[in-house]
């Protein structure tokens, strides 16, 4: 399966879960996902932490393509990187969702066929926003695994039909800034 090529390729990193749905052929992840591997650490082979990552994504994989993905992303930079590396995966009529830190408006980039919506997000966790976004409550997952919750937001978002407005990416880059990701921890 997709997700299982992914994880022994090293690209999941601090894993949620990664779980099959009751759906046949239906797998999901929840973690983050690695954009750029980390260094080669030492003799034996050990790898330095990523240097990029898609920070809290959520996949959606049905007999071997992506057909759901959300996750937020420092940068807008990094977006044309997430497609090089994933886009082979990528099925006709993919779901995407990114938030990203340094964008200043919501807004629709179509690359690669897809339509990525993306949201500026400075803090909060890409599940719970997403969630929202789509109006779901907490009631539409009762009794359903962590893998069939990811099915059912993905059953929202075929209907999601936000008024952003669409961009080249070029042109999105227009609406970025120096927007760093609000961190809270313990004082």
């Amino acid at each position: 399966m997709l997700l299982d090529k992914y994880e022994q390729e090293g690209l999941f990193f601090n894993v949620n879960f990664k779980a099959t749905a009751s759906e046949a052929g239906v797998a999901t992840y929840r973690g983050e996902l690695v954009l750029e591997l980390g260094d080669i650490g030492d003799a034996e082979g050990r790898r330095k932490p990523p240097k990029a990552l898609v920070y809290q994504a959520v996949l959606l994989a049905k007999d071997d393509k992506l057909i759901m993905m959300a996750g937020t992303l420092d940068t807008l930079d990094q977006l044309p990187l997430f497609i090089d590396t994933f886009k082979a995966d990528f099925a006709a009529d993919m779901n995407a969702l990114m938030y990203v830190v340094n964008i200043t408006k919501p807004m629709i980039v179509e690359l690669e066929g897809i339509k990525f919506y993306l949201i500026p997000l400075r803090g909060g966790l890409t599940w719970n926003e997403m969630i929202e976004e789509f109006g779901l409550e907490k009631s539409d997952f009762k009794g359903q695994s962590a893998a069939d919750k990811v099915v059912t937001a993905n059953g929202e978002f075929k209907t999601y039909k936000p008024r952003y407005e669409t961009l080249s990416l070029e042109q999105a880059y227009d609406f970025t800034a120096d927007i760093k990701r609000e961190v809270h921890g313990a004082v």
